[in-house]
This record gives structure tokens, sequence and C-alpha cells, in this order.
């Protein structure tokens, strides 16, 4: 469709604004809310295999849900004589591949920015149990920036798509060979998706918008798969002197064939992307303590509370994560012992220990009267009662004095 005629009888179609394998996007108006809308037509192919237009509708109605400003927002869905559409914000931007193909590799500020921005509408949608799958410059929108003029927006597109095309298994030469290079080694080898592949994906992206060039290149999965297997990409500084390599480090880390090497989300990635445009060595081990993660720089510790779940908007990590085994940190030197400090003790148990002590000393007077009396009657038999009262007399007076001078 070259433009003209009307969808549902409510959509307008205008000026095509792009095409590839799947569909082709034309720009529309939307006849009841009177707005400028972006439709996608899905291609005649796919329209006619009904497992993938059910699929399809399905993942269409769980994107629409995805509310964010680094996201297309999908209006609405519908079919009209065979056709299979999708309605769409319109964005007044260009594309990631139009870029390139226009103006070649951008500059670190604005790489990690789109880089930022992207990771944002990622980890939103990530943490709504959605994966994109098929994250490419051609699905990057981009409005303003050094390009456009203005301040920058980046907005993720065709979230949805590459799930339905893979739940089906429709495989087009032109479609895979071209996406090939954004597929994370875990997905070559047929295994789930998950968020670190989005992550991945994106890297190559910023590769790319950092040198011009591919990571890694191929003519088949099974080349590219190999390479994968057996290639380190050089350094982005390796092409540019002017990209920091602290940011190059941030998108090698990226693109680590191990996921568990990688980034394990979007926002760690947009962390180490901002920390490593600041200089910042992002490739420094991690060590875990409780909820929270410590990166050792310089000397000091950068902590942030890993529980995240909690976040319904993307917020920029201050530090960049990467999964090596926790770091044995020194144990601090021994505190030296105190000295020894008698125990203070209570009014009571002071009195409690002058009673004990008065029972015993009445036991000692006791004992001494009577061995007294015992002793002097046997000996002489004369005054030993007077004695003895003399002796107990005399202790019963020191008891007294002691309890005195205890209790002042």
């Amino acid at each position: 469709m070259t433009g003209g005629g009307i969808l549902s009888e409510r959509y307008e179609i205008g000026d095509r604004l792009g095409s590839g394998g799947m569909s082709s996007v034309h720009k529309a108006t939307d006849l009841v809310l009177e707005r400028t809308v972006a439709v996608k037509i899905l291609a005649e192919h796919l329209s006619d295999d009904e497992r993938f237009v059910a699929r399809f509708r399905r993942e269409a109605l769980a994107v629409a849900k995805l509310i964010h400003p680094n996201i297309v927002q999908v209006y609405d869905t519908g079919i009209d004589e065979g056709r299979h559409y999708i309605v769409m914000e319109y964005v007044a931007g260009r594309s990631g591949a139009q870029i390139l193909q226009r103006h070649g590799p951008l500059d670190a500020e604005t790489t990690a920015e789109i880089g930022i921005q992207a990771c944002a509408g990622l980890d939103y949608a990530h943490r709504r149990g959605i994966i994109h799958r098929d994250v490419k410059p051609g699905n990057l929108m981009i409005v303003g920036g050094p390009v456009g003029g203005g301040e920058m927006t980046v907005k993720l597109t065709d979230f949805g798509i590459a799930r339905a095309v893979e739940q089906t298994r429709i495989t087009q030469v032109g479609s895979v060979i071209g996406t090939a290079a954004y597929l994370a080694p875990e997905q070559v080898r047929g295994e789930e998706a998950t968020p670190a592949t989005d992550v991945y994906a994106l890297g190559v992206v910023l590769y790319q918008f950092l040198t011009g060039r591919l990571p890694y290149e191929g003519s088949s999965l099974a080349e590219l798969a190999v390479r994968q297997q057996n290639e380190k990409p050089l350094p982005p500084s390796a092409y540019d002197d002017a990209v920091p390599e602290t940011l190059g480090a941030a998108v090698l880390m990226a693109l680590e064939g191990d996921p568990a090497r990688r980034y394990a989300s979007a926002s760690e990635l947009a962390g180490g992307l901002q920390l490593g445009l600041q200089g910042e060595d992002v490739t420094l081990p991690m060590v875990e303590e409780g909820t929270s993660r410590t990166r050792v720089l310089g000397g000091e510790t950068a902590t942030r509370r890993v529980d995240e779940t909690a976040q319904t908007e993307f917020r920029p990590a201050p530090s960049p994560t990467r999964r090596p085994a926790p770091r044995v940190t020194p144990a601090p030197p021994p505190v030296p012992p105190r000295p020894y400090e008698e125990p203070k003790r209570s009014v009571f148990s002071r009195l409690a220990r002058f009673v004990m002590a008065l029972v015993a000393l009445a036991l000692i007077a006791a004992a001494v009267a009577a061995a007294v009396i015992y002793t002097t009657d046997k000996a002489t038999g004369v005054h030993a009662t007077e004695v003895a009262g003399h002796t107990v007399d005399k202790v019963v007076k020191e008891l007294e004095d002691l309890v005195k001078k205890n209790t002042e």
C-alpha cells in the first residue's frame, strides 16, 4: 500500500515510513481521535498463518499495557480485508539504522545516552515479564539529539512481533541473517530468552554506534556462533581513541558470551554506561553482603540496594555489577582488651552479702564461746561463762563495726 485507503473505517493510511520482511509501517490519521498515528501492516505471508496471528494478537495486547516514555505506545490492533495491523504512537524521528546509514558512528556521550534511555524502556518491560527479543538499530526510534537537534528521546518499538515469530517457527533468510548479529549466544543455541539476552543485543547496538561496525560478523548462524565462541571483539577505542576505554569496557561486558559474566539486567548496563562515561573502571569485582552489593573503587566502597522490585520507573544504578566469585575482604584489626573493671553491685546485693557475713560471724562467735567455755571449764573450772561472754561481746562489737562501716 503506497498511500490512501482507510483501515476499519477509522485509520486513513498515508505515506510509507518503512518496510521490512515482516511488515510495512505507514503514517496514518486516526479519524475518531483526530491524531497522527503509525500503522504497522503485517506482510501477507504472516497474515495467512493462523497460529502466528493468534500469538501476535496476544502479544500486542500485552505490549499495549506498557506505558513508558522510552517505549512506543501500542494503541490498537485489528484486521481489515485479511490485513492484520497494529496502531502505534507516531514518533517524528529516525531509527538507529537510518542514523547509522546517514551519519555513521556517534560520539561517546550520545551513544551512552541512547543506551541509558533504551535500558530504561527495557527494564520497565522486563519487570512486567516482557522480553523484547529483537533489539536492533531499526527498532530504536531517536528523536532530537545531536543529529536531530534539541533534547534527545529514545523509544523502543516492535515488542511482541519477535516472540510471535519465534513461537511460530517462521524462518526467513533475509530477516534471520539480518538480525543474527544481535542474537545472544544462548539464543543461537535455542535457549529461552531472558533480560540478559536483550542486554546482549543492546550491547551490539551500542558497539555499532561507537565503531560503525558489528562486534561479530557472519553469513550464517553457524558462523556467527563459532565466532562468538572463539573470538573477542576489539575494544571500541581501537577504532576511535576518543571513546573512553572505561565506556568501551561497559559495552564489552554487555557482550560477554556467558550470561553469568554479563550484566544481569538493563538497569545494571545503564549504570555501567554512566560510570564508564565518567571514566570509572566498571570491570572491578563485586562483593555481596546481605541485601547490598559493594564495588571497591580506589580504596573506597560504593554500595547500592539490590532490591529494586518496587520501582516502576528506571533509575540509573550508581554501580554496575558482574558475577564473579565474591572477593574476600581482610579481617579488621583486633580490638585491644579493656582493663578489668569490678562489676558494680546493687544495694540489695551488698545487703545480702552483709547479712551472710553477719550470720557467718555469729556462728564463729558461737563456736568461739563454746570453745572457751569448754576449754576454761576443763582447765580451771573458774569463770568460764564470763570469759566466753567477754569473747562473744568482743566478736559482736567487731561485727557491729563491720556492718556500720559497709552500710554508710
